[in-house]
């Protein structure tokens, strides 16, 4: 592993201890320039007969038991081992060694090592408000594809234990609340690395990040603020802009809440199916997925009731409408274009249950939506600081102390990466087009001002990509095509030097894939360009071409 591996693992105030790798001394009397002792004979000269030595065989690779009996009960850097025991193999998730362990005062984290190590670290994001480790299961789409490549894995709660809708641990513990915000990766990985070189004898010659949603926005804090941690970044729907996105649901919120704003699930269907309508033909193929947004310029005003009365499922009250401006629309706080939603665009698959409803209309009770939960509880612990107060009456940026309190904890969003590309890290940007949490339009907007930022679209290429996934929700989910490999493409990056190109993407159904899309380089989308009225031709990536807005 190279030395940069070894730096960038500041926690400051934080007890964990930083440790170094030691430097290694030369060889012993036979070694460092290649010589024999005078006393010994040369070994015999190539085509005299004589074979030369059979090479000593490799050794067996150490295996999950092997790496948990070594790691059992320790205490390795700043982390004590809890448990260390192997996990037999089910169906798809195979057997490894998972190993918790704990730096004080609260915060814990995860390793899980496979039976042959790829030499390679994964560490894998959390989501909302962290609280705790997700467990592996089959269908994960982060930790699992990982583990079954060979690598070691890891992953955190972040500092602290509890439900990822609440926040009110941050209250009265600034420790917690800065482990959350960008010290709890690099306290973690201080002591991960060398509880690999105890179970495996080697630092890991590779590591990367990968995370989405607030695993996404930790990919992001890290590699601006600790650009020599990781080789390699995969951020997917990345909540990198806290202010902005908490400030966008409150707005939203408001909006559902006011009265007669809500929107049920027959209002919805009928806002969805009217998207579709306008703009599914645009990429070439009508298939329930808009896959050029972009070119989508439908306005929701066609579907005003008469005289702007809610009268009936088939439109839109007035209020409705302005529910859905509010979600749809940007917004700037503050005064700042720093704090900014830009809005999420209408993808036309609305009525999907675990996307608008479940994030923004709540079924048409939108103080059950996970925007209010998350707005609600941002308001009471980290701006008003007040329990009881009501986050619905509450004006996001009447307190711009910790309004800026709140950004210099969790926000990610300098777009000036040049030190992540120095250190010859690799970044893989991703979003869901149909995201119902968080516009894809922020990740658009954050490549767009990073190119700037770094000198180019040229000098952006050497390290960056993003891409864009039509139909995909919140992380995965939707009509979309949400499984890809970025790991896998990430890692040939980082490791061998093979920049990726368009990939693919599949949509897995009872274990089987239903259909694969290419996924394209923004700012290219798939379009449709197979035989027509042909419906096994339409399943298939090799049928769609990336094409350019």
């Amino acid at each position: 592993m190279r030395d940069r591996k070894t730096f960038g693992w500041r926690a400051a105030g934080l007890t964990a201890a930083l440790l170094s790798l030691a430097g290694c001394g030369g060889g012993g009397s036979n070694g460092g320039g290649g010589f024999f002792p005078v006393t010994a004979a040369p070994p015999p000269a190539a085509g005299n007969g004589a074979a030369p030595p059979a090479p000593a065989p490799a050794p067996p690779p150490i295996t999950a038991q092997q790496a948990c009996a070594s790691l059992e009960g320790k205490t390795v850097g700043a982390a004590t081992v809890t448990a260390a025991a192997v996990v037999a193999a089910s169906g798809e998730v195979p057997a490894y060694c998972k190993v918790n362990a704990r730096i004080d005062p609260r915060l814990n984290f995860e390793l899980r090592l496979p039976d042959a190590w790829n030499s390679k670290l994964q560490y894998f994001g959390g989501g909302g408000y962290n609280g705790s480790i997700p467990p592996l299961v089959a269908g994960d789409l982060l930790s699992l594809p990982a583990i079954k490549k060979g690598f070691a894995t890891v992953g955190s709660d972040s500092g602290h234990q509890g439900s990822g809708l609440d926040a009110t641990w941050a209250l009265n513990d600034p420790t917690a609340a800065q482990l959350f915000g960008s010290l709890s990766v690099p306290t973690v990985m201080s002591s991960v690395v060398e509880m690999l070189k105890l179970a495996y004898g080697a630092a890991p010659a590779k590591s990367y990040f990968e995370g989405c949603s607030n695993g996404g926005r930790e990919a992001l804090m890290t590699a601006q603020r600790y650009p020599n941690l990781f080789d390699g970044i995969i951020a997917r729907a990345p909540a990198y802009n806290w202010v902005g996105f908490m400030g966008g649901f409150n707005r939203t919120a408001k909006a559902m809440s006011a009265p007669g704003g809500s929107l049920d699930a027959a209002k919805v269907a009928t806002l969805s199916k009217a998207v579709r309508d306008a703009c599914d033909a645009g990429d070439g193929i009508v298939d329930g997925v808009v896959s050029n947004p972009a070119a989508c310029n439908f306005d929701p005003q066609v579907l005003r009731c008469v005289g702007g009365a809610d009268t009936g499922s088939n439109c839109l009250s007035d209020a409705q409408l302005a529910s859905v401006a509010s979600t749809t629309s940007a917004a700037v706080f503050a005064g700042s274009p720093t704090y900014r939603d830009p809005g999420r665009p209408l993808a036309g698959n609305e009525d999907d249950p675990a996307a608008f409803g479940l994030w923004t209309t709540g079924g048409g009770n939108p103080q059950t939506s996970l925007q209010y939960l998350f707005q609600d509880t941002t308001v009471k612990t980290f701006l008003a600081r007040n329990l009881s107060a009501d986050s619905l009456a509450y004006t996001w940026d009447q307190d711009t102390g910790a309004l800026y309190g709140l950004a210099a904890l969790n926000d990610a969003t300098n777009v000036d990466l040049r030190p992540f590309q120095n250190s010859g890290g690799k970044l893989i940007l991703w979003h869901g087009e149909n995201d119902a949490a968080l516009s894809y339009r922020t990740t658009t907007e954050y490549y767009t001002n990073m190119v700037a930022a770094v000198g180019g679209q040229g000098t952006a290429d050497t390290f960056t990509r993003l891409y864009l996934a039509p139909g995909v929700n919140h992380c995965a989910g939707g009509p979309g095509a949400d499984v890809s490999d970025l790991l896998g493409a990430l890692d040939a990056w980082a490791d061998k030097g093979t920049a990726p190109g368009t990939l693919e993407a599949s949509k897995i159904v009872a274990g089987a894939n239903a259909f694969s899309r290419p996924l394209c380089q923004f700012p290219r989308y798939p379009r449709y360009t197979g035989p027509s009225n042909d419906a096994e031709a339409a399943k298939l990536a090799s049928n769609y071409t990336c094409t350019s807005p």
